[in-house]
């Protein structure tokens, strides 16, 4: 990340990722959620990683749970990634490029010289906490060893395979008492929904890597959620 600009490259990706980067380039706002950033430039500029390895089981994503301490998303599994810094730059240049890779080796120890940025997803917003998001797509070229950096922050850093993440029997439908619905993956012991999980479903379904499951099969949350 230090000396020159971040840039996205679609050179030497694996052909596994071909889909991948198809649907990153083509779908459209409102093709992954309702939510989309305010009209009036309101609310806080921020993005997250999207980082593809290639492990034991093949194809994973790299997740993290946050700590329950935190005030905000507390619990949840999630991306690695944060609120953009003015360290981080332009927003309209590569600033959030630089930002989802500074979270990410802020909060799992990655290094960030073995990625290889490959796309961004169209902005979208999460009222609840009032980001803007920019999902950046990468690829971990050359694999590092991640974990735990600041247990206030942090609670656990895990991959999962996608083979996990397609299969029908990890896979459910949300209920929060506010009547929302949502997506959601049960995987390495961990319930994965909101707007994690949101992303992971789309991607899934526009990379033509979705199977057939039962979206009746329902998981109820608390207002703490």
């Amino acid at each position: 990340m230090q000396g020159g600009p971040v840039v996205l490259s679609k050179e030497g990706l694996p052909e596994w990722l071909d889909p991948v980067v198809h649907a990153v380039e083509t779908v459209q706002p409102l093709q992954l959620s309702r939510f989309l950033p305010p009209e009036n430039g309101a609310g806080r500029q921020s993005a997250v990683l999207i980082l593809f390895g290639e492990g034991e089981r093949g194809p994973e994503l790299l997740l993290m749970e946050r700590a329950s301490s935190l005030r905000s998303h507390a619990g949840q599994p999630s991306f690695p990634g944060g609120a953009l810094d003015p360290e981080d730059g332009d927003p309209k240049a590569d600033g959030l490029l630089r930002a989802a890779l500074r979270e990410a080796e802020e909060e799992t120890g990655l290094d960030s010289s073995g990625v290889q940025l490959f796309g961004v997803l169209p902005k979208l917003y999460i009222p609840v906490s009032g980001f803007v998001v920019t999902s950046v797509m990468g690829w971990w070229r050359e694999p590092s060893p991640v974990g735990v950096v600041d247990p206030n922050e942090t609670a656990r850093v895990f991959t999962v395979p996608v083979a996990d993440l397609t299969n029908p029997d990890n896979r459910a439908t949300t209920v929060h008492p506010s009547g929302h619905r949502g997506p959601a993956f049960l995987v390495e012991s961990a319930l994965v929904w909101g707007f994690t999980a949101g992303i992971i479903d789309r991607l899934l379904h526009y990379a033509g890597w979705e199977r057939p499951w039962d979206r009746a099969k329902q998981v109820p949350l608390d207002w703490r959620s």
